[in-house]
């Protein structure tokens, strides 16, 4: 089998060529980040005691008085979300553990979906209708995530499968499927960047004080 072809065109629109010679697997992936983080939300409704322990985690760990130290400022707010989300979630969660063993990223991306899905579950009427901004904030972000963990799925597939891609050892399909990973990339941070931006902006402006009228 021939290998998918990078045109040498203009570098915005590499990754979008990427995507279209795997969309069916970027279908999958898709509708798999969405679905993950929907059946978490489900368990989370069954179970109020799983939201209630990740929000006494998170009070625990520090990240509550992370927000409430920088959300005072909307810029320093977003470039915070934006570093959690690229080193945290994007590269301790999905890029790195892919480069090192073939799919274990998308395993780590999975279990981190669901215990998000579980962690969104509002705990008062407040907080549901807080959930009505923060909703756009979730597709940005996990859009991002999803191109990421295409990638992820590209390179195990590349690693593993080279022949697939044309190309003559693992190690020629492992560098191939990084460079589609990479490519990806471009639009994720692009989408990462606009979800930090949205996200501090919506809990400063909207959020935060549609929370105080309705207290």
């Amino acid at each position: 089998m021939s290998s998918p072809t990078i045109p040498r065109s203009p570098l915005w629109r590499r990754p979008f060529a990427v995507i279209r010679e795997n969309r069916r697997a970027w279908a999958i992936v898709t509708a798999a980040t969405y679905g993950l983080l929907a059946l978490g939300f489900v368990v989370g409704l069954l179970f109020p005691a799983l939201p209630a322990a990740r929000a006494a985690a998170l009070d625990s760990d520090g990240t509550g008085d992370l927000v409430t130290a920088v959300a005072s400022s909307a810029p320093l707010f977003a470039l915070v979300i934006l570093a959690v989300n690229v080193l945290r979630l994007s590269l301790a969660t999905i890029v790195v553990p892919s480069l090192v063993i073939p799919f274990a990223g998308l395993v780590f991306f999975g279990y981190w979906l669901v215990e998000t899905g579980i962690t969104l579950v509002p705990s008062t009427p407040v907080a549901w209708v807080a959930m009505i901004p923060h909703s756009l904030t979730v597709v940005i972000e996990l859009q991002a995530y999803a191109l990421l963990a295409l990638g992820a799925l590209l390179l195990g597939r590349d690693w593993l499968r080279p022949a697939r891609v044309g190309a003559p050892t693992r190690r020629a399909g492992y560098r191939n499927g990084v460079r589609r990973l990479g490519l990806l990339a471009l639009p994720a941070l692009a989408l990462l960047v606009v979800g930090a931006l949205w996200e501090a902006y919506s809990l400063r402006y909207l959020v935060f004080p549609l929370s105080e009228m309705l207290l």
